[in-house]
């Protein structure tokens, strides 16, 4: 069958479903010479010997695969990647998973090629960046690279080269499974300056996983006038220096919030903007990977100290912590002028809601230094919600009492429980 006959096909959404149990030679010898689509999802089904022979098979019909979905483990994967060394005429969206953290590296062929690639997913599957097949994909729409290898890093010149040639890009992740050091990355950016102006006129989604030296040097060269998402997570680090995502924000006409949770775990700091109609929706959002709460009050605090132009619109504020291991060191005592530091940037701030495990170490913060203003700090605080009990209250009645004393009052509320209800990772 021609190319423009099994894109006609594909048009009208007919196909050839290559998947578990399915006896594919017998398919594929007594079926119409339709477009295939190959689905093995091994979470659901184990994929037998005879599976694999079928993957195998159905992909030696490169010119009619339009459809690949694999989440396979990586010994079943190495066969599968190897034989997809050449060209892809009509496929469209291709994912695959390997089902296995090691650290053998999965590599997709640099001879592989899908001129017509609209979705590309690849987990735990390194891509080299220099492949011939990011250079011939100006039709991608998503683009989404997680658990990124050591073996597979890339840089974000070359990265950004590439960008500039996907002007239809709606959705982008890039996620390395481990940090290189930031000093590396800085290295690498003086010795090699990024040119590379990008404009993502689409890009709706972004998500990162890295250290921010790498996310800097993306941003200082990307604008995407229609993001409304944009998930972040940052490795530990002592100082993290984020000027350009602040640049980043601003070249967005959509990214905007007025509410933000801040939450302690375990192993990290969360800061989340939600939409207040619609709790689970996270327009932005920077998880820190760090351990001790004096390490992530200090981290989140440097981070939102950068965003404070942005930050300065927002009027409500809950911080909260999400379920954690008490045999660890997350009752680190916090320097009072770190969580000072840390609610700063909320200059036009109405409401904050503390929950009742974080009021003790917050409480004494709230109270102006000697010689400081009563209204240095949330000069617009109207209300302050716990949750808890009787020595909740008491923590907080100084500053209340303080407040009324300079013709300001604030109000104190209890405020329930499922206020500060755990939010997993989006």
């Amino acid at each position: 069958m021609a190319i423009p006959t099994l894109i006609g096909a594909v048009n009208l959404d007919l196909h050839l479903l290559c998947t578990n149990g399915v006896p594919i030679a017998n398919m594929l010898a007594h079926s119409p010479l339709l477009p295939l689509t190959i689905n093995y999802y091994e979470a659901v089904r184990e994929t037998t010997e005879e599976d694999e022979d079928g993957i195998l098979l159905a992909l030696r019909h490169s010119d009619r695969v339009h459809h690949i979905s694999l989440y396979l483990p990586s010994p079943k994967l190495r066969n599968v990647i190897t034989i997809m060394d050449k060209q892809f005429p009509i496929l469209e969206r291709m994912h695959i998973i390997s089902g296995t953290e090691d650290n053998r590296s999965l590599v997709l062929p640099r001879t592989f090629q899908a001129p017509h690639l609209r979705h590309l997913f690849l987990l735990r599957i390194a891509l080299l960046i220099g492949s011939p097949s990011l250079m011939t994909t100006a039709g991608l729409v998503s683009l989404i690279l997680g658990d990124i290898p050591p073996s597979a890093y890339f840089s974000p010149s070359f990265l950004l080269t590439r960008l500039s040639l996907m002007p239809q890009l709606e959705t982008l992740m890039i996620e390395f499974y481990s940090p290189l050091p930031s000093r590396d990355v800085a290295r690498q950016l003086l010795d090699t300056p990024i040119m590379t102006q990008v404009t993502l006129p689409k890009l709706r989604w972004f998500s990162f996983k890295g250290v921010s030296a790498y996310l800097e040097g993306l941003l200082a060269q990307i604008s995407a006038p229609v993001l409304n998402n944009l998930q972040i997570t940052l490795f530990n680090q002592l100082t993290f220096t984020v000027p350009h995502l602040l640049q980043f924000l601003g070249t967005s006409e959509t990214l905007s919030f007025s509410t933000v949770r801040l939450a302690f775990g375990n192993d990290f700091a969360e800061l989340a903007a939600v939409q207040p109609e619609e709790q689970r929706w996270y327009p932005f959002w920077v998880w820190i990977k760090c351990e001790h709460l004096d390490w992530q009050v200090s981290s989140a605090a440097q981070i939102l100290d950068t965003l404070q132009p942005v930050l300065s619109v927002v009027e409500y504020l809950v911080l909260t912590h999400v379920e954690h291991d008490r045999s660890s060191e997350w009752h680190n005592e916090v320097d009072p002028t770190l969580w000072r530091q840390l609610l700063r940037p909320f200059s036009n701030l109405k409401t904050l809601h503390v929950q009742n495990e974080l009021v003790g170490k917050l409480a004494g913060s709230l109270q102006p230094n000697d010689g400081e203003p009563p209204l240095e700090l949330l000069p617009n605080l109207e209300e302050v919600g716990y949750s808890g009990g009787d020595d909740a209250r008491d923590a907080l009645t100084p500053f209340i009492d303080e407040r009324q004393a300079a013709g300001h009052p604030v109000n104190l509320t209890m405020v329930d429980h499922s206020e500060f209800s755990p939010h997993l990772r989006p």
